[in-house]
């Protein structure tokens, strides 16, 4: 922590009760004036997404009503949506550190940026365009789905930039070698946000769509997208440090990890006006990287998320993540990118079956064979494997869901 990001901190900390009925109920019996240092600020207590559930609808809100010009939400999937109030300073900062998301890939006025993400409630689509309209760029506000629409747009306008989940970039990348109109496409770059993915899904997007591929970071609470961006040299995500304050803690313990070491990222932000959030953990797995970056800009970085804390499963007493799954994959020769894991309780045991896409004219035994040796070699447990053919698994346009739990 800088002396700069401990004055924001003590800053925000001193009008915080004032103007926040839900932290002034959560810091009710402390003094955040005693707040001095980096080891006292460590002390005072998370703010959990269930913290935020509990606030619904606009029990987070820290303004006048009057200052409030738009609210965001979580998808509320798995509970009941967090509603996130945005005041004019708070949307003109969103756009400032999206556009410099953009510039970090290398973007310019020039680029003609289709947009996939959706649109409404959900951060992503406009946050997209925002950045994108602030940087001067050409904005194809496509949304999600309908893909030959999206095709006939980006041959017709000459897209330089698809913004996607990986999910729906794999499969417009696959509809594009599908129909044959490789050679009609501009494309250059690609955004990619939203949802983890592997280094093999990585190479075939980058490889079927010809386009060099930047990671984007965010999530609703925390403005949305592009409070993170990776650059052309691919070792993580600057993070806009003068905006936010990002720690790594043990998910168990709560306690800050030594430098370097991964764990669990907890946000908090300096300027955020309609729903400031103070030690916000995110559950998303990642650790900060020391030293400076090859591409000189003066942002820190994190690495890219290796996945969440509630992304584990466990099955014959292993724990497992997504992350670990997808490193087994990338050394399984002539396995593919895709999978999908279905978990099953069967005569008092866990059986894990693991579907997989191998490349054309393979030897599905042989590789099966060898995708569930490595798998107990590198994870520890004995799998079903299942080798289908590309496009075989489920694609999504926009989070695919790839692991299936049946035991409960």
């Amino acid at each position: 922590m800088t002396e700069q990001q401990l004055l924001c901190i003590t800053q925000q900390l001193s009008t915080i009760k004032s103007k926040s009925a839900f932290y002034r109920k959560k810091f009710e019996n402390i003094d955040l004036g005693d707040v001095k240092t980096k080891e006292d600020f460590e002390c005072l207590p998370f703010t959990t997404k269930e913290d935020l559930r509990e606030a619904y609808p606009l029990g987070l809100q820290a303004v006048p009503d009057e200052e409030v010009i738009r609210i965001h939400s979580s998808s509320g999937t798995t509970g009941t949506p967090v509603i996130i109030p945005y005041t004019k300073k708070d949307v003109d900062d969103w756009r400032d550190m999206f556009r410099r998301c953009y510039e970090t890939a290398g973007l310019t006025s020039l680029d003609r940026i289709q947009i996939t993400p959706g649109y409404g409630l959900w951060t992503a689509g406009i946050g997209f365009q925002n950045g994108a309209e602030s940087l001067g760029a050409m904005v194809i506000p496509m949304g999600p789905g309908n893909t030959d629409k999206q095709l006939k747009m980006m041959m017709d306008l000459k897209s330089t930039v698809i913004c996607a989940t990986s999910s729906y970039a794999l499969l417009l990348a696959e509809e594009i070698e599908k129909r044959g109109i490789k050679n009609k496409i501009y494309l250059k770059k690609g955004v990619i946000g939203s949802e983890r993915w592997g280094e093999k899904m990585r190479k075939r997007i980058a490889s079927e769509l010809g386009v060099k591929l930047y990671d984007i970071y965010g999530l609703t609470e925390i403005y949305g997208p592009g409070i993170a961006m990776s650059c052309d040299y691919e070792c993580g995500m600057h993070y806009w440090d003068d905006y936010l304050y990002f720690e790594i803690i043990d998910p168990k313990t709560g306690k800050t990890v030594p430098k370097g070491q991964s764990g669990e990222l907890v946000v908090t932000t300096f300027r955020k006006q309609g729903a400031p959030l103070i030690r916000y953990r995110t559950h998303d797995l990642t650790r900060i990287i020391e030293g400076n970056c090859p591409c000189g800009l003066k942002y820190p970085r994190i690495d890219i998320i290796i996945g969440r804390t509630d992304d584990m499963i466990k099955v014959k007493g292993v724990n497992i993540f997504p992350a670990q799954i997808e490193e087994v994959i990338k050394d399984v020769e002539n396995a593919s990118s895709e999978y999908q894991v279905m978990i099953d309780h069967l005569n008092g045991k866990d059986i894990l079956t693991l579907f997989f896409e191998v490349e054309p004219n393979s030897d599905k035994k042989r590789v099966e064979e060898a995708m569930k040796i490595h798998f107990k070699a590198k994870i520890g447990i004995v799998i079903v494997p299942k080798a289908v053919e590309i496009g075989e698994l489920p694609r999504s346009e926009k989070k695919s869901t790839r692991i299936y739990d049946n035991r409960y």
